[in-house]
């Protein structure tokens, strides 16, 4: 698998780019085996609604456009699409909302995604200019930003490390299990967070990983967002 992800990330800086499609970041988390919701792409109403029926609803819509940054604050992300109507509604509100926050984007469509609910962690990684590359653990979601609970590491990390991470959370009463919230199983977040670590040291090529919100549910982490930029 390793082979076919630095092909992949190869590939797409002999075109010239560096922050990957919503779709690229997607298939190479896939590829170093991290557990991924279901998802399908479209490019109006109509395919929106015939791949929603085909995900199952309730569904997530999300804009894919790599000028948008911020998805949530610019009307970009809706959540618990129950129907082909509410789809139909959410999907015409989202184009306006972009357009108007982001009137020059480039839209290549929307993603129909699995909703999947749970504990919301924060999994990532950076460049940094002095120490090299570092991955990121801390509380996910909406409250990334507002909460700034994150601790990092140098790649590569040990079982260890991630013990020690885990206990450097303030927040770490949420992956407990908090107030009925699906607990985050340890030994299969240290997998994981390993799993990204290799993923990191063995293709130095991506400069920042953004994995926003990794979802601890019953049956176990499912990453729901994917976001990787190249050096």
């Amino acid at each position: 698998m390793s082979a076919e992800i630095k092909k992949i990330l190869e590939e797409i800086k002999k075109q010239g780019r560096e922050v990957l499609t919503y779709e690229e970041s997607r298939k190479i988390i896939d590829l170093a085996g991290l557990p991924l919701n279901k998802m399908a792409l479209a490019t109006n109403t109509e395919e929106s609604i015939e791949k929603a029926r085909e995900v199952g609803y309730p569904i997530a819509l999300k804009i894919v456009s790599e000028d948008v940054i911020h998805k949530s604050d610019a009307g970009g992300v809706k959540v618990g699409i129950k129907s082909d109507e509410e789809l139909k509604k959410s999907y015409e509100e989202m184009m306006v909302n972009i357009k108007k926050h982001y009137p020059s984007a480039k839209v290549e469509g929307v993603s129909i995604e699995e909703m999947v609910e749970g504990t919301e962690v924060l999994i990532g990684s950076m460049t940094d200019s002095q120490f090299g590359k570092m991955i990121a653990l801390g509380i996910g979601g909406i409250f990334t930003e507002i909460y700034k609970d994150v601790t990092f590491r140098l790649i590569p990390i040990t079982k260890e490390d991630v013990k020690e991470m885990m206990n450097e959370i303030k927040g770490k009463k949420l992956f407990e299990g908090f107030r009925g919230l699906p607990q985050v199983k340890k030994e299969e977040l240290t997998n994981l967070m390993l799993k990204i670590s290799k993923l990191i040291e063995e293709n130095p090529i991506i400069k920042e990983m953004d994995l926003n919100p990794v979802v601890a549910t019953e049956k176990g982490l499912i990453t729901i967002d994917a976001r990787i930029i190249l050096e």
